[in-house]
């Protein structure tokens, strides 16, 4: 399986996930998906159906956390053409 360096649901760096990254159902660690978007084999937002609702959800989790509308703009461009997207329209 490819070692991915960014959440292929969020975009975020695994790099900077505070616990390594998510986990599969059997408790191993996802080489795809950060924790806060994936644990024990399950995305924590299954209310979030396409790309571009998880970029506005992001782009909403950025402000909150003191980032620029620019920057949250610019950091969430890149969600919806990633592999939990690609084929979600």
């Amino acid at each position: 399986m490819k070692k991915n360096k960014f959440c292929q649901s969020c975009g975020m760096p695994l790099s900077k996930d505070s616990k390594g990254g998510g986990t599969e159902a059997n408790g191993s660690k996802s080489e795809k998906y950060c924790s806060y978007c994936y644990e024990r084999g399950k995305f924590t937002q299954p209310e979030i159906k396409t790309g571009k609702e998880m970029q506005k959800f992001c782009k909403e989790m950025m402000r909150k956390q003191g980032f620029s509308a620019f920057t949250a703009w610019l950091f969430t461009l890149s969600i919806p053409r990633l592999e939990r997207w690609k084929n979600v329209y």
